[in-house]
């Protein structure tokens, strides 16, 4: 086994940490603050990847609703913004739509990939984890 490699529970908790939106992972960050234990690297990219993930959904989930919102006023252009809205949002697996069907995907991705051991690559998101994490 290597020295560096991650022990089970630091990729379970990684794991969770994407599976729970970031809140497994702001869970044990708090607990680590309490216990002043210091967290490994491999621990504290996928804790912080999935909080910047969740932030970066959030955020963008409140700009498309504010410009749905602007769009459904202008005519001709609510009507083709309704059905753009329509389509993404229908059931289609499972009852899920195919924006819930995609996001989901990506977050079972990222988990598994934790799970394994291994440090998943977002472009643009890991780049800024990666600079401020020292590996």
């Amino acid at each position: 086994m290597r020295d560096n490699a991650p022990y089970m529970i630091e990729r379970i908790v990684a794991a969770l940490t994407y599976l729970t939106m970031g809140m497994a992972g702001f869970v044990w960050l708090i607990i680590g603050l309490f216990t002043k234990a210091r967290l490994k690297p491999f621990l504290q990219y996928h804790i912080f990847q999935s909080i910047f993930i969740s932030l970066g959904f959030a955020l963008l989930s409140i700009i498309v609703g504010l410009l749905s919102n602007v769009l459904s006023f202008i005519p001709l252009i609510n009507k083709i913004v309704a059905q753009i809205t329509f389509l993404l949002n229908m059931p289609l697996f499972f009852e899920y739509s195919l924006l819930q069907t995609i996001i989901y995907a990506f977050l079972i991705y990222l988990a598994l990939t934790a799970f394994i051991g291994k440090y998943s690559y977002i472009p643009w998101v890991s780049d800024i984890i990666d600079q401020n994490i020292s590996r």
